[in-house]
Formats: C-alpha cells, sequence, structure tokens
C-alpha cells in the first residue's frame, strides 16, 4: 500500500463530505517537557508534528497542554492544530491544610504519606480513583479525545487511550505499591473504557488481550515513526560540538535511556568490565537520558567495578546532541528488560546506526533481522554482542544497510496518517479503502528487507 494512494483516496473522501463540518479531535498532552516521561514524551510529540503536516486532512486538532507550560508543542504545531491549557488540579482538603500550617506542613505531609502506605499495605486497602472530568473536556468542542499518556480523565467523549505497556504485571518488583495500585486501576480502566486502544506493537497488543481481556478487534496496532526524523539535522559543527562539549572517545557505544531499573544498566556495566577483563577489550560506553531514583545505585554500581574512566552518563541531552551522539557511535547497544516499543532501535534505524538489542517483548518484532539480538538476564550474552559489534565491520555495515532499509516501515508520516484514520473511524466518519488497510494492517507482520547475505553473522546465540 503506497502514500499515493492513500493521498489520493484522502482527498477524494474529503471533496466527497464537500462543506461538513470539520471533525474536531483533542488530544491530551498533559506532560511536561524534559525527559521525565521518556518515551511517551517522544511519542507525543512526535504524534502532534506529523499529523499537524498532512496535507490533505481536514481535521482540527486541539492540544491540551499542561497547566504549568501548556505552550511547550508550540512549535511543533501545524496549521490545524491549537493549544489550550489544561485545567489545574484542584487542591483537596490536606493541601489547604498544608498551606494553613507553615512550617508544619512537611511533617503533616509525611505523616499522610505514611497512612497512604499503611492503607495500600493493608488487606482491605483503598485503591485509587479514575479523575473525572468537571466539564472542562466536554467544553473543548471536540467530537474525540485521544490519551496518548498512560493518564486519562473519565469524560463524556469517545476516548482512543494508548496504555503504551503493562510493564507492572511483569516486573512489579521495579515498582512501589502506590505505582502498581495506580497503574493497574488507571490502565485497565482506560481499556476497559475506551471506544480504541492503539498499541505500538503486537507484543503489547496481545499483552492487553491476555491481562485484562480486551476483544482484539477493539485493539489497533500502530508502529511509533523515528522522533529524530523531528530534529534539526546533524552537521560537520553539530557533530565537532558534541564531540567537544561531551569529550567523546573516537570510539564508542551509545545507550540512551532514562537510569530505569528495567532499562538494565548494572547489567550493562557489568558486561563492559567482563570484555576488559576477560578479552582484554576496552569498549567506551556513553549513556544519555535523565537520572532518576535508581541513578544512586547505578553509579554505585559503576565506581565498584572502576569502569568510570570507561562509561560515561551525560543525564538529558537535547535533540540536536542526541541526534549527533548517533552518528559518532560506533553501534548502540539495548539491554532493556521491557519495551513497549522500542525508540532507540528507530532511532539509530533512522541514524544508520548498527543495533545491538535484547530478544524479549517488542524489541524483536521492530527490529526484525536489521538488529544483532542477545539475552538481556544474561551477562556473557550481552558481553559477547557488544565483542561482535565492536570488532566485527561487516556485521555493522550488514546491521547498517538492513536497519536503512527497514527504517521505511516506521515513518512519522505513516503514524499519523493510521492515527487520523483512527480518530474518524472512532467519530463515525467514512474511510477510504486505503485507510481501512492502514488500520487492518501490522506493517511489522511481513516486511522482509530485500538482501540475504550475511545471514549468519546476524545470529547473535543466546547464551
Amino acid at each position: 500500500m503506497g502514500d499515493e494512494m492513500i493521498n489520493s483516496e484522502s482527498k477524494k473522501l474529503v471533496r466527497k463530505l464537500g462543506s461538513a463540518k470539520p471533525l474536531k479531535v483533542a488530544i491530551d498532552a498533559q506532560l511536561l517537557p524534559g525527559g521525565g516521561a521518556g518515551g511517551v514524551e517522544q511519542f507525543t510529540m512526535g504524534l502532534v508534528h506529523a499529523l499537524g503536516r498532512l496535507s490533505d486532512s481536514s481535521e482540527e486538532y486541539i492540544i491540551v497542554g499542561p497547566w504549568q507550560e501548556p505552550a511547550w508543542l508550540e512549535s511543533y504545531l501545524g496549521p490545524n492544530q491549537h493549544i489550550v491549557s489544561g485545567p489545574k488540579p484542584q487542591r483537596g482538603h490536606m493541601e489547604r491544610a498544608q498551606s494553613l500550617l507553615g512550617p508544619l506542613r512537611r511533617s503533616v505531609g509525611e505523616l499522610w504519606q505514611g497512612v497512604q502506605r499503611f492503607v495500600l499495605q493493608s488487606p482491605r486497602r483503598s485503591l485509587p480513583r479514575v479523575p473525572e472530568s468537571e466539564g472542562f473536556y466536554e467544553s473543548l468542542g471536540a467530537s474525540i479525545i485521544h490519551f496518548p499518556r498512560q493518564g486519562f480523565v473519565r469524560c463524556n467523549l469517545p476516548m482512543i487511550y494508548s496504555p503504551h505497556d503493562l510493564q507492572h504485571l511483569h516486573y512489579p518488583q521495579f515498582f512501589t505499591q502506590e505505582q502498581i495500585a495506580w497503574r493497574e486501576t488507571i490502565y485497565r480502566a482506560g481499556c476497559l473504557q475506551a471506544r480504541a486502544i492503539a498499541a505500538e506493537s503486537q507484543y503489547v497488543k496481545d499483552d492487553i488481550i491476555r491481562q485484562y481481556g480486551i476483544d482484539a478487534r477493539q485493539i489497533y496496532v500502530i508502529p511509533h515513526g523515528s522522533p529524530t526524523e523531528l530534529y534539526d539535522p546533524t552537521t560537520d559543527k553539530t557533530l565537532m560540538d558534541a564531540t567537544q562539549k561531551f569529550r567523546l572517545p573516537q570510539s564508542f557505544a551509545l545507550y540512551p535511556a532514562q537510569t530505569w531499573q528495567h532499562k538494565n544498566h548494572v547489567r550493562l556495566l557489568e558486561a563492559t568490565k567482563l570484555l576488559r577483563d576477560r578479552h582484554g577489550l576496552s569498549v567506551n560506553l556513553v549513556c544519555t537520558g535523565r537520572q532518576n531514583d535508581f541513578w544512586p545505585t547505578i553509579e554505585e554500581r559503576m565506581c565498584e567495578l572502576e569502569l568510570e574512566e570507561q562509561v560515561r552518563f551525560l543525564g538529558f541531552v537535547g535533540p540536536t546532541e542526541l541526534r549527533a551522539l548517533y552518528h559518532l557511535a560506533r553501534f548502540v547497544v539495548l539491554p532493556s528488560l521491557f519495551e513497549g516499543g522500542g525508540f532507540p532501535v528507530l532511532e539509530a534505524f533512522q541514524e544508520r546506526t548498527p543495533v545491538a538489542c535484547s530478544a524479549v517483548t517488542s524489541l524483536p518484532e521492530y527490529g526484525g533481522d536489521a538488529v544483532l539480538l542477545f539475552d538481556p538476564t544474561s551477562v556473557e550474552s550481552i558481553a559477547e554482542a557488544m565483542r561482535r559489534m565492536n570488532s566485527d565491520a561487516k556485521l555493522r555495515a550488514t546491521l547498517r544497510r538492513r536497519g536503512t532499509a527497514r527504517s521505511r516501515i516506521f515513518s512519522c508520516k505513516r503514524l499519523a496518517k493510521a492515527y487520523r484514520a483512527l480518530y474518524r473511524q472512532v467519530a463515525g466518519c467514512p474511510l477510504s479503502a486505503g485507510e481501512h488497510r492502514l488500520l487492518a494492517d501490522n506493517p511489522l507482520d511481513n516486511y522482509q528487507v530485500a538482501d540475504d547475505d550475511a545471514e549468519a553473522a546476524l545470529c547473535a546465540g543466546l547464551g
């Protein structure tokens, strides 16, 4: 199915509708920028940007930004999009009491947190409640609403929901009891109440069906596009600036990920140490991403392994700098234990950087035959993949060629067309034949790169 056919059919559909009132879609983008939301921020940014640049679209999009910083997406908007500020949360009784207590408010807050923990740990725990709209969302004049983040607000508009993943059910040890209670309440309610669910991979779709018993026909697989499509292109100057700013070594492996526990940084460090001690191979490692609560544990382990001179954690970096790092890296290594999609894989494909990644969850689905797979629970398997990627130029060239070819199915334009088709379907608008195919087909199912050489070099082994 080509873009030309979809464009032609969409234009015919627009002409057929004539002067019909345009479909208004609300997109809840109440996220604070800066990397705190991880891939959800990238996804929301990419979706809004791509929707605003569909030239054959008659829709209008109302982007709901966070009340603290509503205009964070303003530079990505198209002519058919505008931003409104989301509602400021109403302070409850506890917050009002704290404001009156002055210096005592911290102690009262800690006491309240203790009460919450006690309630959640008790056999008759009180689960969080799904937020209810107080008329704000209904007042936007939209026909439907899309919640591209995991949180949602129950309202009277038909809803599309993007839960992203159900990691808390697979790795509960990585979450507090409060976090699990919130996720299980909100995610389950969102999936049950949504008119349609958008999943970024077949893995996520199957997991939602298995965990929540949702009808498969209600869930649509819409793969991500690479966020780096939206960033300024790299130049010799941006590459030089990044090299100087971060004091980059001549050769390094890149791992872009927040320091969440499931990102598996500790085993990656142990694999780097193993390579040095067992094989005499010193692989420099550069890690980017916001450093959160698990960072002190990672830093302590890095010091124990005496890797301070070999491993660099840069923290959150800007879009232009991230794109430069992909270009400068010898390869990307992604040892994550759990992913609903796989932005680093797509970004590496887009930037023509070879990839080694975990053989779990959605990553083989995204990577296909263009990545070197390894077992993320095995330090030896991670180390062997890094050794091969570092020393085998032919393997890197093969993966680079295959990744570049595979990147064609992960465009932001296709993402936008698929979501627009889903919006139209949920709103009850007529769809073209091409749009029906967009929603029915998973482009990852039967995709093959037209290149069968060096097949043996792509078998990582999961030892």
